[in-house]
């Protein structure tokens, strides 16, 4: 979706009584961060809910009340819902008639929607994701199969891009899927300036594992993190993964696990993320040819490329290049 730079992209949030306070304040801060060259904003964000009335968030002792009631759904060119926790979607499948109306509504008309951990309850139970694919956080996996076995649910992965419905997985995730939708609206220059405004990583894939259940290693120095900032100034240079733990001063079975125990992947599929990653960054933000892409990025040839990409994007390099290419 690409809008005339002069024009600012409008994006309603639906806040719900039991809204994940982290889900309903990320939002405003990625997508504020979103600027042109001059500083004009690209996004304006509000606040609405059922007849403009506070909701309680799940935690936190304090009340959130909306800007408006639901009338923002009708016009906002984006409707996001933040994730819920005790609501009667999370409970028994239902969601109020003035709700479901709403969405199905905006839905109809174009709007894109975005819901955030389980604020994808809210969309299956208005029945915006009967045979779709969506995420949400693994931790309610069980339930929302149970309440929404229409749904075509993925659990394992951060978000879900499925055109003008996106989906994520809880918390941080939410930061992730709002980030995409920048680079996706507007470039990766863009959407890497807002990602340093808001202190975050600039890219983490969507098709990347949620941490599930995976302990966070104590930090004592000795972690692969530099390891792997030395490897992304050299994702054009085939690094062996005996260089890499010969680096971070390890032996190649010890690097190997506590690679995977930090990141979640082993030395090689990390690369190689990366590598499609700064790909990506390229055919978007410059007009290199494939070839020159390809070694530019560490992947070797146009062939090796193409394989990466369709496995990795779901896309070919020239489509993707022609789809968010931006003068």
């Amino acid at each position: 979706m690409r809008k005339n730079r002069a024009m600012t992209h409008s994006v309603a949030m639906l806040a719900l009584d039991g809204v994940v306070g982290f889900d309903l304040g990320v939002p405003p801060q990625v997508f504020g961060a979103a600027r042109a060259d001059d500083e004009t904003p690209y996004y304006s964000v509000t606040t609405c809910g059922v007849g403009g009335l506070p909701v309680r968030p799940e935690r936190g002792g304090f009340l959130v009340t909306p800007d408006h009631d639901l009338t923002p759904l009708a016009s906002a060119d984006t409707v996001l819902v933040p994730g819920v926790s005790g609501g009667s979607t999370m409970v028994d499948g239902r969601v109020a008639t003035e709700v479901t109306d709403a969405l199905r509504a905006a839905h109809e008309r174009g709007t894109r929607i975005i819901s955030i951990c389980t604020g994808a309850s809210v969309l299956a139970a208005a029945g915006l994701l009967d045979g779709r694919k969506a995420a949400s956080h693994w931790a309610w996996a069980k339930r929302l199969r149970r309440l929404y076995p229409r749904v075509e649910w993925d659990f394992e992965v951060l978000f879900m891009d499925d055109g003008d419905v996106l989906t994520s997985a809880g918390v941080a995730a939410g930061a992730d899927l709002c980030l995409h939708v920048v680079r996706r609206d507007h470039g990766s220059a863009v959407a890497n300036r807002a990602a340093r405004r808001c202190v975050m990583p600039a890219w983490r894939d969507g098709g990347q594992a949620q941490y599930i259940e995976r302990p966070v290693p104590a930090a004592h120095g000795t972690g692969t993190e530099q390891t792997r900032e030395w490897a992304l100034g050299r994702l054009a240079d085939q690094v062996s993964l005996e260089e890499l733990a010969e680096h971070a001063r390890m032996s190649v079975r010890t690097f190997t696990r506590r690679f995977r125990d930090e990141t979640g992947m082993s030395p090689r599929q990390w690369l190689l993320r990366q590598r499609v990653g700064h790909a990506r960054l390229l055919l978007e933000s410059t007009d290199l040819s494939v070839d020159v892409v390809a070694r530019r990025s560490g992947l070797g040839s146009a062939t090796a490329l193409r394989q990466h990409f369709q496995q990795t994007v779901g896309v070919a390099p020239s489509a993707y290049r022609r789809a968010f290419r931006h003068p």
